[in-house]
């Protein structure tokens, strides 16, 4: 299959809990991972989030309360989940999910750390903050 290492597990099922916000992902060789959506969306692997190059990554904030509205296979190698905040370009490979899910607490740690480091908020969206009150708009 196009883009997959020739051992990477297939997945037997996959499935969407709303109610946990976790996507349930069973694989072949009898793993089996419950990955947060949030987590999901943090690490998209979309240019969009992960960049064109190493360092070019855009830490994702407000991302706690998101939703996968749907899942669409594509192919025999991937699916491409629709957020509810609208993000819908990351491809997920079942090498991409594989990994993410052996490496979530890894991963999940250096997300939060990388969060405080930068003062984001997984609660606020810094990129819809209201502008700050009291300040002068320079034409008084």
């Amino acid at each position: 299959m196009a883009g997959l290492a020739h051992n990477t597990p297939i997945p037997t099922e996959i499935k969407l809990h709303q109610a946990s916000k976790l996507m349930e992902v069973s694989f072949d060789d009898g793993s089996n991972f419950k990955l947060p959506y949030e987590y999901l969306r943090v690490y998209s692997p979309s240019a969009e989030v992960r960049g064109h190059g190493p360092g070019q990554e855009t830490l994702q904030t407000g991302k706690r309360d998101v939703l996968i509205n749907t899942v669409e296979a594509v192919g025999n190698y991937a699916i491409k989940p629709t957020f509810s905040d609208g993000h819908d370009s990351g491809l997920y490979s079942w090498d991409t999910l594989y990994d993410l899910g052996s490496h979530y607490e890894e991963y999940w740690q250096g997300y939060l750390a990388r969060l405080e480091a930068e003062g984001g908020s997984r609660d606020i969206d810094s990129t819809t903050r209201p502008p700050k009150s009291g300040g002068t708009c320079g034409k008084h």
